[in-house]
C-alpha cells in the first residue's frame, strides 16, 4: 500500500472521528412519571403544564385509594403510589413536547370493561404511530408503545360495558386510568466551540504520527 493511500485513509479516519465527536445525538435515560409527585389534591385536578417537561391537555390526576372510587380503575390501576392520571370526562387527551420517545404506560379502564383506548403519535402534525388496546377495570395493562421521535400523543377512549358492581357506585363513562408513563427525551450533545480546534488538532496529530511510523518502517 502506497504512502499516499495510507495518508488518504488516515485523513478520512480523522475527519470521521471528528464528525462522530461533534454530531452525536444521544438519548437520555428513561424517565417514569408516576403522578405521585404533583401537589396532593382531595379529589382531582388538571395535570399542570410543565410536569415531566410536557404540556397536558384534558389530563387530570387523582388519588385512587379513596373510598369514592374503590374497585374502579382509578383504584385497581394504581401501579406506584396512590395517584393515577385520567382523561377528563372521557374525552380525548393530549401530551406534547419537543421531540421525545414514548416507551410504555399502564392503562386501566376506569368504569367500562372492554374499553378501547387508541393512542396516536404525531410529529409536526403527521401521524407516525397508532395503536388501539382493549383494557378492563380489574387490573392495569402494561402497553409497550415504542413511539420514536414524536412531539405529541393523543389518547382516545371508547366503548366497553360497565359491570354491575361499578354501576352501584354511581360512576360511569369512558375514562381510563394511566400510570407510570415512561419516555425518553432526545438530547443532542455538541462540544463547546472552543473545543473544536483541540479536537481537530488531536485528530491531525494522530494521523501524522501513524504515517511517520509507517515511513520509518519502509526506510
Amino acid at each position: 500500500m502506497s504512502i499516499s493511500t495510507i495518508a488518504k485513509k488516515l485523513s478520512t479516519a480523522a475527519i470521521a472521528a471528528t464528525v462522530i465527536v461533534l454530531g452525536i445525538e444521544a438519548v437520555a435515560q428513561a424517565t417514569v412519571l408516576t403522578f405521585d409527585d404533583i401537589t396532593s389534591t382531595p379529589n382531582f385536578a388538571p395535570i399542570p403544564n410543565g410536569y415531566g417537561g410536557f404540556n397536558w391537555n384534558n389530563f387530570y390526576y387523582q388519588n385512587g385509594s379513596t373510598t369514592l372510587v374503590s374497585l374502579s380503575g382509578y383504584d385497581t390501576g394504581r401501579v406506584s403510589g396512590d395517584y393515577v392520571s385520567f382523561n377528563g370526562f372521557g374525552n380525548p387527551a393530549l401530551v406534547s413536547d419537543s421531540i421525545f420517545d414514548f416507551n410504555s404506560a399502564y392503562l386501566t379502564a376506569a368504569w367500562n370493561n372492554g374499553l378501547s383506548v387508541t393512542v396516536e403519535g404525531f410529529k409536526s402534525g403527521a401521524t407516525l404511530y397508532s395503536k388501539t388496546v382493549v383494557v378492563d377495570t380489574t387490573q392495569p395493562t402494561l402497553v409497550n408503545f415504542d413511539y420514536f421521535g414524536i412531539d405529541e400523543l393523543r389518547f382516545t377512549s371508547f366503548g366497553g360495558v360497565e359491570p354491575d358492581y361499578l354501576i352501584e357506585t354511581g360512576g360511569s363513562g369512558t375514562q381510563f386510568a394511566l400510570d407510570n408513563f415512561t419516555f425518553n427525551e432526545k438530547v443532542t450533545s455538541v462540544p463547546e466551540p472552543t473545543l473544536l480546534p483541540a479536537i481537530l488538532s488531536i485528530a491531525t496529530v494522530s494521523a501524522g504520527s501513524v504515517l511517520r511510523r509507517k515511513q520509518l518502517k519502509q526506510s
